[in-house]
């Protein structure tokens, strides 16, 4: 099969051909219909030492954890409902399927979890990928090609929202309008935040803000952040996200932030970074970290796509082919307008 392979850090990836995957018992084979190239990615394959928080990717690696496809093959003996022909996504990641952790739906912390396309199980820059049976969740028959693709950046959002807390009536502000920062606006609307306010480097991603949630968007390269989001809601917000994960970008939604709020930490920052301290504790802040998400979180996101309940078909602005895939991966890496970007792989 033909899948984007990374080689070493810095180096574009290599699209090649590669051994088609092999279910073993409690996994499937899908055909993937899209996967969308995620900012961790984007890191990761820069990542010469493992100095960001995470162990360097080993050579010949395939990424992608945001994915969608069709069950084009079970493994020997697999409990499961799922048949062949059917559209499912999949968490990315494949647990022993008995655990606590995996019982309870938190299957990222079962002691023997494999991720996919983080090193342990090739990812979905492929035509085929291979997930666990009891990770996976059927799609409506109604989704999008791609749509199956954006339940993991959804459930990142969902995730932030819950750890949150929200309450009905809340200021939010978000920094960052890249994909999860407008997933974290789709939800915080969603559950109910009086106002929703995304902050952005880039005016258009900022603008965009405004068609998945947000009540307001601010153009931080131009505008003072504070004084605006006071202006809109008549003082600082009750809840920051942070959904940059860079350098600087904590201490920024610290210093956003009112006496006595709530701090979500949603980006992945994998470079050491510096916080005053004295800022959180005069403040009496709570800070909040936000990674990855539940299975039932996974499944809410698609039940609330199929009812129409949220809509995030437009996060998708660019698709792409195995042709210009590695050129596109390589773009996202400087300031750009795109905001989700699918690989598809029969696309020409």
């Amino acid at each position: 099969m033909r899948a984007a392979i990374f080689r070493k850090p810095g180096q574009a990836l290599d699209i090649d051909t590669i051994d088609d995957p092999v279910p073993a018992r409690g996994e499937f084979i899908l055909k993937v219909e899209a996967c969308g190239i995620c900012g961790s990615d984007l890191h990761i394959s820069d990542n010469h030492d493992g100095s960001g928080g995470m162990p360097p990717l080993k050579p010949d690696s395939v990424m992608g954890h945001e994915f969608c496809g069709e069950i084009v093959a079970i493994g020997p003996d697999t409990p499961t409902d799922l048949r062949e022909g059917q559209r499912v996504t999949a968490l990315p990641t494949i647990g022993c399927g008995t655990c606590a952790q995996c019982l309870s739906g938190d299957v990222r912390r079962c002691r023997t979890a494999k991720g996919i396309g983080l090193g342990d199980v090739p990812g979905g820059y492929a035509e085929y990928v291979r997930v666990g049976a009891a990770e996976s969740m059927p799609l409506p028959a109604h989704f999008g090609k791609a749509d199956g693709a954006l339940i993991e950046p959804l459930a990142v959002g969902l995730r932030a929202a819950v750890r949150a807390r929200l309450q009905p009536g809340d200021s939010v502000l978000i920094i960052g309008a890249g994909p999860v920062g407008l997933a974290t606006a789709i939800w915080c609307r969603h559950f109910g935040a009086r106002h929703v306010v995304v902050s952005d480097l880039n005016a258009n991603r900022a603008a965009m803000a405004a068609k998945f949630g947000a009540t307001d968007a601010i153009d931080a390269r131009k505008e003072n952040v504070v004084e605006r989001f006071k202006a809109i809601a008549g003082g600082r917000p009750d809840v920051t996200f942070d959904c940059v994960g860079v350098p600087g970008s904590m201490q920024l939604a610290i210093d956003y932030a009112a006496f006595d709020s709530k701090v979500v930490i949603v980006g992945v920052c994998m470079h050491l970074d510096q916080v005053l301290p004295v800022k959180p504790v005069t403040k009496e802040l709570d800070l909040i970290f936000a990674y990855c998400y539940l299975r039932q979180e996974f499944q809410l996101c698609i039940d609330m796509l199929d009812q129409g309940r949220i809509e995030a078909a437009g996060l998708i602005t660019d698709r792409v082919g195995f042709g210009t895939f590695a050129e596109a991966f390589e773009a996202l890496k400087t300031p750009n307008t795109q905001v989700k970007v699918m690989l598809e792989p029969d696309r020409i």
